[in-house]
């Protein structure tokens, strides 16, 4: 697997990891909440190979090596770093790939801007969490409250086993050791003391003050006019609840496939290779449909 090559966009505000030749047709990765770019490390080498393209995958403002957002991180201010990152890379029209929260900031801006993305490349995401409008007033309560506590100080750990078991047991989302090693490793810091530190923005844990209505999702997704491909995982966090068949629902032009693997199983050690495939003859598929003739 090709080793990537670090850069930094946007006036150095965001970070990033690219796989593939400079020259190849990009495409552009967007992580899922709390992770950062090392989250396609698996996947990428393997898309790089398959369909000849380079990858992209950019850490979000708060994650990774990214610099921290001095105001809010609500979901929608993720666009500025996708559109920041296709503009220093001269990227006017990009195929994004994306996973969790990521699926989330790339449905936002294939609605509200359908000139700026070709396609989408959903990892165990679609839409947004969502607050009924008659729970806004609590949400903004919650999040108000909570934006003025102290923050807590960032998590140390004696070493960076230590800090992976960490992830493992209190994660959002079921990870083992082996697809939880490259998310931390990237998102440490070496302390003066030996000890490690989660370089990630603290206030990325606080609620959110606004979130969409399930209205506002619903046309949200609606207005999507790319293809889209939405890979899930068996034990993901889509399934069958209502919420993600109302989702899938409204996409007009979606191709679903389910897999074996979790919420990460595009960094899972044993099913990237499926997704990899999947996304390839997918990819194939779309450019053959793109080539046949009109009536």
């Amino acid at each position: 697997m090709s080793e990537p090559r670090s850069l930094r966009l946007a006036g150095g505000r965001l970070a990033a990891l690219a796989w593939g030749d400079d020259q190849a047709p990009t495409w552009l990765a967007l992580h899922g909440w709390l992770d950062n770019a090392a989250s396609f490390s698996r996947l990428a080498p393997r898309l790089v190979a398959a369909l000849g393209i380079r990858v992209v995958a950019i850490d979000f403002a708060g994650h990774g090596l990214s610099r921290h957002r001095p105001g809010d991180y609500a979901l929608w201010d993720y666009c500025h770093d996708l559109l920041d990152a296709c503009d220093h890379l001269e990227l006017s029209r990009v195929p994004l790939l994306a996973h969790s929260m990521g699926a989330g900031v790339a449905c936002l801006a294939a609605a509200a801007l359908p000139e700026r993305v070709a396609t989408l490349v959903l990892l165990d995401g679609l839409g947004a969490l969502t607050t009924e409008a008659v729970d806004a007033p609590a949400q903004l309560r919650k999040g108000l409250l909570a934006d003025r506590r102290p923050l807590s100080p960032a998590p140390r750990y004696a070493d960076s086993e230590t800090a992976v078991m960490a992830r493992v047991v209190g994660g959002a989302t079921p990870i083992d050791v082996e697809t939880a090693r490259p998310l931390v490793a990237r998102n440490l810091e070496t302390l003066p003391d030996g000890h490690v530190q989660l370089r990630t923005d603290a206030r990325l844990l606080r609620p959110s003050l606004v979130r969409f209505t399930p209205e506002q999702v619903a046309a949200t997704l609606s207005a999507m006019c790319c293809p889209v491909l939405l890979v899930e995982g068996e034990t993901g966090i889509l399934g069958e609840r209502a919420r993600a068949q109302q989702a899938r629902a409204a996409v007009a032009r979606l191709t679903r496939r389910v897999l074996p693997g979790g919420h990460h199983l595009h960094l899972e050690p044993l099913t990237v290779t499926q997704v990899a495939k999947v996304i390839a003859a997918w990819h194939s598929a779309e450019r053959g449909a793109d080539k046949e003739p009109g009536p």
